[in-house]
């Protein structure tokens, strides 16, 4: 990790910034044309964020857990909670070793929107990057380990990174 005190380039600020302006409208763009492709609901990321916590968990988060595994605050989840459960997305359960708990599961309707969106997802990126140049998608296999060694950079340098946080 580069050291905080050192003075930061010019090609490293050019990046940062290009990364910066083009995350954001990749990841709706992505978004948009997955709902497109399937007819989709028009389910917020941060819903899809937490469907996608759940369904990594099949035995359930507390609420604290998926929290920290959104990376957001527990009021935040609980209002996610609110609107997804009148959707029929996640379902509350109290375990029967402690009544008063509650524990968040995906319902099998969100489990089956999750596998849609991730289907529809990859398809419509597919299309996409076949529609590129050879050279265009040379350079974008290439620099998927850069950017999932980027994503864990972030998060261990912000203190955010799920298993680093107790719930």
């Amino acid at each position: 990790m580069a050291d905080p005190g050192a003075t930061e380039t010019p090609e490293a600020a050019r990046v940062a910034a290009g990364l910066g302006g083009l995350l954001g409208p990749l990841r709706r763009a992505v978004l948009r044309a997955t709902r497109n492709a399937e007819g989709l609901p028009d389910l917020p990321e941060a819903q899809i964020e937490l469907l996608r916590a759940l369904s990594s968990s099949p035995e359930g988060l507390s609420p604290g857990a998926a929290a920290t595994r959104v990376r957001v605050a527990p009021s935040t989840v609980s209002n996610l909670v609110r609107a997804m459960s009148a959707a029929r997305l996640v379902e509350r359960v109290r375990p029967e070793r402690d009544q008063r708990t509650v524990v968040l599961t995906a319902s099998d309707e969100a489990l089956n929107l999750l596998e849609r969106y991730d289907r529809a997802s990859t398809a419509a990126l597919t299309r996409v990057v076949e529609e590129l140049s050879d050279a265009d998608r040379a350079a974008l296999h290439q620099a998927l380990p850069a950017l999932d060694r980027l994503v864990t950079a972030l998060e261990t340098g912000d203190g955010t990174r799920p298993d680093s946080v107790s719930p």
